[in-house]
This record gives C-alpha cells, sequence and structure tokens, in this order.
C-alpha cells in the first residue's frame, strides 16, 4: 500500500475589489448574470462569466425545471455558450456569484460536480489551465489555478 497526498494552492481574497482588473470586471459580470437567473424552486441564484483569450466575456446563469434534473447550472450554462458560439477559443479564467432569496451568501459558492468535469473536459481540449474565482454574494473571493486543483482525479477521455 501507497499513501499519496493531494494538495493544491488556493488565493483567497478579502472581498472582489482586492482582484486585480480583470478578474474585478468578470466578477462584476457574473453578478450581473445571476440577477437574470431563472431559480423559482430553489431560490439560489448563480452567475458565471468567462473570459475568453480573445477578450471576449460570455455570462451564464443558472436555468432550473420543475423536474430537477433538466435544469443548467451557470457555469455550464456559459461554456457550452462558448463553446457554440465561439469553437476552438481557449478559456482564460471563469468567475462564479450565487446568491439566495432567503439568506444572505457570504461563502463562495464552488462549482458542482457536474461543473467542474466540463471545465475539466475543456481544460483537457484546450491544453491550458483555466482560472476560477468563486464568491458568494458577499465577502471572500477564492482563486485556483485549475479545476485540476479541485477536481484531482478527473474522469477524462483517457479511460475510454
Amino acid at each position: 500500500m501507497r499513501k499519496r497526498n493531494i494538495a493544491f494552492e488556493l488565493e483567497i481574497y478579502e472581498s472582489r475589489e482586492e482582484l486585480h482588473d480583470e478578474a474585478h470586471e468578470l466578477m462584476l459580470k457574473a453578478v450581473e448574470a445571476r440577477k437574470n437567473a431563472y431559480a423559482p424552486y430553489s431560490n439560489f441564484q448563480v452567475g458565471a462569466a468567462l473570459l475568453l483569450e480573445n477578450g471576449v466575456s460570455v455570462i451564464g446563469n443558472n436555468q432550473e425545471n420543475a423536474c430537477y434534473p433538466v435544469g443548467l447550472c451557470a457555469e455550464r450554462v456559459a461554456i457550452f455558450q462558448a463553446g457554440a458560439k465561439y469553437p476552438g477559443m481557449a478559456i482564460k479564467s471563469i468567475a462564479i456569484s450565487a446568491t439566495s432569496m432567503n439568506h444572505i451568501v457570504a461563502t463562495p459558492a464552488a462549482p458542482c460536480g457536474s461543473c467542474r468535469q466540463a471545465i475539466s473536459e475543456y481544460e483537457l481540449r484546450q491544453k491550458q489551465s483555466i482560472q476560477i474565482f468563486m464568491m458568494g454574494e458577499i465577502g471572500e473571493v477564492l482563486k485556483c489555478n485549475s479545476v485540476g486543483d479541485i477536481l484531482p482525479l478527473a474522469f477524462t477521455n483517457s479511460f475510454l
């Protein structure tokens, strides 16, 4: 038997105002995108904004459905829109912001497992990491340099 320690470095910013200009602007777009989320069941609104290598931003927000599995998360809405509208264009970074109609979200919201897997597929496809910035409605912003940090044992096409 062997043991292996899996660790990663996480940057923690006290607020989005501490972010460099490009990341700050991207987070503002994620905040705006979450305002148009369709979340009548969970009352949990998530916005995502991607920055592509050509400087274009693409947004997404969660879209719920009474049949829960049919809905889609903000991150995947943005990623799939970018893939459809700008095929072959690498994603540099993604900003995610979440709020609730029921309480203040002061803890950064990380992508769900399905979104992590979708981000992983794009990192693999573009052969380049995607920085991820995560925040709640207020408070700290977390930054990781790759989805591999928060999904270290990803399922990839190498298994197929």
